[in-house]
């Protein structure tokens, strides 16, 4: 069946399980959880996807509060509607997670009503921690995401206009260890290596690079260990480094820069360097414009107001995942004030009536995303086609 004669069904579907979605939503905003802490906010979504016909496996890849809920109609393509939940210390749900989350399970449970009218496969699949060490990061190195059609979720946003898609920068963390000699700070400093110091010219040396580095480059670092008494020369010192890039090609580049004036620094200082991952890295985000002409389209034949993707600024784990499938990520508007996400006047408008309804229109774009890729043969390939080059293009220098 034609995706354009299943719309009507998605829009009867949608609204027939928006109740439960903005109930979901508002639960969670009243019962916010930390990154892998998601135990209530994991069961409640893998209740309602049993609920509906999925079969879930729960926990999911390692992970107390993942999941991965599938259905299925025969053989044929697949895609995941990606489901997220956790939330901020000391702020609750500031990115707006509860409202995400109930966008993505709405539109899976749309379309388990729908599942005779799609062939393939669907997943839903629910990871947990974005907001610290994102679970995609790991679901992507073990091919969770390879071979999909498609990976889709929505994330909330606000200032009335929808984005087509949430670009972002890749991140890369570092713990960076100076090792020295330690000695009198008075009576004989001659004796010693001081790895304070040689902490401090790393950081002097890259900020003497930082003239060269291209907009989207970010570099921050703060000193984690620099000794323990004024009068002692430190012989051990430690750098938190973390560093973000809009391809992988220059993270490449970045992290040869990094380490050249890590070794630098430690010449320099008699010294001794070492690296040591603060976390698995996040990849930058590669943007599918076939994928992005699709949303912008949907979007505005509901009658919402859509706007072209910002430039990448933050971080997210989607990006993993984008690397390894075509993926995309809309911003949905869920109030008309711009306000900054990680806010306290963010998160109070995800529990508003226009939040609500802007559920509504994120499960339904969701959905129809799915459906035009599961049932489209000649929209998946230009999909595919438009991926590969994107991909293509981030890995070069």
């Amino acid at each position: 069946m034609s995706e354009h004669r299943l719309e009507p069904l998605i829009k009867a579907a949608v609204e027939k399980y928006q109740p439960l979605a903005v109930e979901l939503s508002d639960d969670l905003y009243a019962n916010p959880e930390l990154p892998d802490q998601e135990f209530r906010s994991s069961a409640k979504v893998v209740e309602l996807l049993r609920n509906a016909g999925y079969e879930v496996e729960y926990p999911f890849d390692g992970r107390e509060t993942a999941f991965r809920g599938v259905i299925g109609n025969g053989s044929g393509p697949s895609a995941a509607i990606l489901v997220e939940y956790d939330a901020l210390p000391g702020l609750g749900h500031a990115c707006g997670h509860n409202a995400s989350c109930a966008m993505s399970v709405l539109a899976a449970l749309a379309l388990a009503d729908l599942k005779d009218r799609f062939p393939g496969t669907l997943y839903a699949i629910g990871t947990p921690a974005e907001e610290d060490n994102g679970a995609k990061v790991g679901m992507a190195k073990r091919g969770v995401f390879d071979g999909m059609s498609l990976a889709i979720m929505a994330h909330s946003w606000s200032g009335g206009a929808h984005v087509t898609d949430m670009d972002v920068l890749s991140l890369q963390c570092y713990l960076v260890e100076f090792r020295g000699l330690s000695a009198h700070a008075a009576a004989s400093p001659w004796s010693g290596h001081n790895a304070l110091s040689a902490a401090r010219k790393f950081l002097d040396l890259i900020d003497a690079r930082r003239e060269c580095f291209t907009p989207d480059i970010r570099v921050n670092g703060i000193i984690t260990d620099g000794g323990k008494a004024p009068n002692i020369l430190p012989d051990r010192a430690e750098v938190r480094l973390e560093f973000r890039t809009d391809s992988q090609g220059k993270l490449r580049l970045m992290d040869d820069i990094i380490r050249k004036c890590a070794r630098g620094a430690a010449i320099a200082l008699d010294c001794e360097v070492s690296f040591t991952e603060g976390f698995e890295g996040f990849d930058d985000m590669v943007c599918v414009p076939a994928l992005e002409q699709e949303v912008k389209a949907v979007l505005e034949g509901m009658g919402e107001v859509c706007r072209e993707k910002l430039p990448p600024s933050g971080s997210s784990d989607v990006g993993n995942a984008s690397y390894r499938c075509p993926t995309v990520q809309p911003l949905v508007s869920l109030c008309d004030p711009p306000y900054a996400l990680h806010t306290g006047e963010f998160r109070d408008e995800t529990v508003k009536p226009a939040a609500h309804r802007a559920i509504a229109t994120g499960g339904r774009l969701i959905a129809s995303m799915v459906c035009r890729t599961l049932t489209d043969p000649e929209f998946r390939q230009r999909v595919q086609d438009s991926f590969e080059a994107s991909r293509a293009a981030k890995l070069e220098l």
